[in-house]
């Protein structure tokens, strides 16, 4: 059972940021509570504006069957998505290799 990384591209209005990102700790805290397979999540800037969210799973199993289906059934996720303007979809990539130092600062 490999770790797997959710990379989900999107786009949020510019009026819509400040909510996006001030909903963000409850949104993540809910899919924690929900989904304990749910290792760690990142979201980031692109240099063009849109969004890249990076979310560790245990497994690819966990990713894909769990929270990729049910996510949208979670109170403060559904709010959290509202907030999306346009996909650029979703995908999983397994986790071959690694190094990590003690944390990423936030």
């Amino acid at each position: 059972m490999a770790p797997t990384i959710e990379l989900a591209r999107f786009r949020v209005s510019d009026e819509a940021t400040p909510r996006l990102l001030a909903e963000r700790p409850a949104m993540v805290e809910a899919l924690r509570r929900r989904f304990p397979g749910c290792l760690a999540a990142y979201l980031t800037r692109e240099d063009d504006g849109s969004w890249l969210d990076i979310v560790l799973w245990r497994s690819r199993a966990e990713a894909e069957e769990e929270a990729a289906r049910l996510a949208a059934s979670i109170p403060e996720c559904a709010a959290w998505f509202r907030h999306i303007t346009e996909s650029g979809g979703m995908r999983h990539v397994e986790v071959v290799a690694a190094w990590q130092t003690g944390g990423v600062p936030t």
